[in-house]
């Protein structure tokens, strides 16, 4: 899809500051430092509408299917089918496509779930009691090479498909039909088989090894797994499962912030895309005397705090360019950068937090544009400056590639591709799992669109009673 009239509206809007107007990539090298006084309207339309057409214009339409990345799609990943799933409702809302468009390409995904092959071979299976496998074939669905059945992943899809079953509330046979799916896949999840004897629910299982003997423990994404396993009507987890997470915690101090510490912000976000945690506490949290919404703001201002001091003295890290997460990088290697050696990472879920630095120079956008909510005028700013400073090297087709680090100024070429330039190294590709983050969180900062659907949806009410939330827009929910 192209949107001229959009697109002028947002250069217009910020006329001589946003070299990403031009058409010419190598207009940024000597872009004007940010203004963040342009109009945030325009801009948040053009980042929204981008990343919408990512999963609009990459998912496989005859199936559903979203790539893990793009333009190199080696794979489909179901936590972006999620993430897709959840951008529909968001894309009709603003225009950007029909409801007849959203609801026809809606339906194929569910359909094409709720019948593809479930079981315990090795190969030519899609998932197995009612998970998923991570990766997929983008054409046939069918399980990638060697990975894993995974809760998390089948939780993010889920997340989706429950979003769809309260947006398509008509009368129609179509949305019905989509209601009926989304709850039948939903139902057929045997949450408690994965359950482990410690109370924590596992990551996984592979034919060859079985399920893992690993939970998520610590604060983490995996709020909306146990808030699923809680909520299943047919195969529930124990409630024991809730304080087993949440006894795992680090209540920690950094940057003058106290919070629960996860160093990548995703593990901050995830849940908040669905779940609307303001005002609602669980036991820890009433203990705190704060809820999960103030936890993930401070999180995100100590991260912003963090790399205004840059301890290790990263190029490029300030008040508006900060931001770790899961995120490509320029590779494994470590070469001298300006007399100092330095070493990166490819792929690596980098974060900050007490005790535990996980930085290479690498800022990642969805770092920022998913804490939209949490903390709306730095992350909008810090976003705006991204844009401006370094233009169409960072922002494309799709909205704001991947991930970018200026300390890597090298000639050579970096070991897992993207591109150099003396402002530094550039990925040149998407991630679905980190477009989802913000495309979403920015409509729920501007309409609340996904937080007062999920409100209503049974399944997440009865989970977050079961792990013993209250008050705020709970109140009376668990009677």
């Amino acid at each position: 899809m192209t949107r001229p009239a959009l697109f002028l509206l947002a250069c217009l809007g910020t006329l001589g500051l946003l070299t990403a107007c031009s058409s010419d990539p190598g207009a940024t090298a000597d872009a004007p430092p940010a203004d963040t006084t342009v109009a945030t309207g325009p801009f948040l339309d053009t980042v929204q509408a981008r990343t919408f057409d990512f999963f609009w214009e990459t998912t496989n339409a005859e199936n559903g299917l979203a790539p893990d990345r793009w333009p190199d799609p080696p794979f489909a990943s179901v936590a972006a089918v999620g993430y897709a799933l959840t951008a529909y409702p968001i894309g009709v809302e603003r225009g950007y496509i029909t409801r007849e468009q959203a609801r026809e390409r809606t339906l194929t995904t569910l359909e094409f779930f709720w019948e593809a092959p479930q079981g315990a071979a090795a190969k030519g299976m899609t998932g197995r009691w009612g998970f998923f496998y991570h990766f997929v074939d983008l054409e046939t669905g069918e399980r990638h090479q060697q990975t894993e059945l995974s809760t998390i992943d089948t939780a993010l899809f889920l997340m989706g498909a429950l979003t769809a079953q309260q947006y398509f509330d008509g009368d129609g046979e179509a949305e019905a039909q989509i209601r009926a799916l989304a709850d039948s896949l939903y139902r057929r999840v045997e949450w408690d088989r994965m359950q482990l004897p410690d109370g924590t629910i596992s990551m996984g299982w592979k034919p060859s090894e079985g399920r893992f003997d690993y939970g998520y423990e610590g604060y983490d994404e995996a709020m909306l797994l146990y808030v699923l396993g809680l909520g299943s009507p047919t195969h529930p987890v124990g409630e024991e499962v809730w304080p087993a997470f949440t006894s795992t915690y680090d209540w920690a101090s950094f940057y003058g912030y106290e919070h629960v510490n996860f160093a990548p912000l995703f593990g901050h976000q995830y849940s908040h895309i669905w779940i609307d945690f303001r005002d609602i506490q669980d036991a820890y949290m009433r203990e705190k005397g704060i809820d999960y919404f103030e936890n993930s703001r401070r999180a995100t201002l100590a991260q912003r705090a963090y790399a205004i001091d840059n301890p290790d003295g990263f190029a490029g890290y300030g008040e508006n360019i900060w931001g770790l997460t899961a995120s490509d990088g320029p590779g494994n290697t470590t070469v001298t950068v300006n007399g100092q050696e330095r070493e990166f990472r490819g792929y690596w879920a980098r974060g900050a937090a007490e005790g535990d630095l996980r930085d290479d120079g690498t800022i990642a956008p969805t770092a920022v544009g998913g804490s939209v909510p949490f903390a709306p005028d730095t992350t909008i700013a810090a976003l705006k400056t991204m844009r401006a400073r370094y233009g169409d090297r960072l922002f494309g087709e799709y909205g704001f590639y991947d991930a970018f680090n200026p300390t890597y100024s090298l000639d050579e070429p970096p070991p897992d591709g993207g591109q150099t330039t003396p402002q530094g190294w550039f990925e040149t590709e998407y991630l679905g799992i980190d477009q989802g983050p913000i495309l979403t969180m920015i409509e729920n900062h501007r309409t609340g669109l996904i937080w007062s659907l999920m409100r209503e949806n049974p399944h997440v009410v009865r989970g977050l009673c079961r792990a013993g939330f209250s008050g705020g827009w709970m109140e009376g929910q668990c009677d």
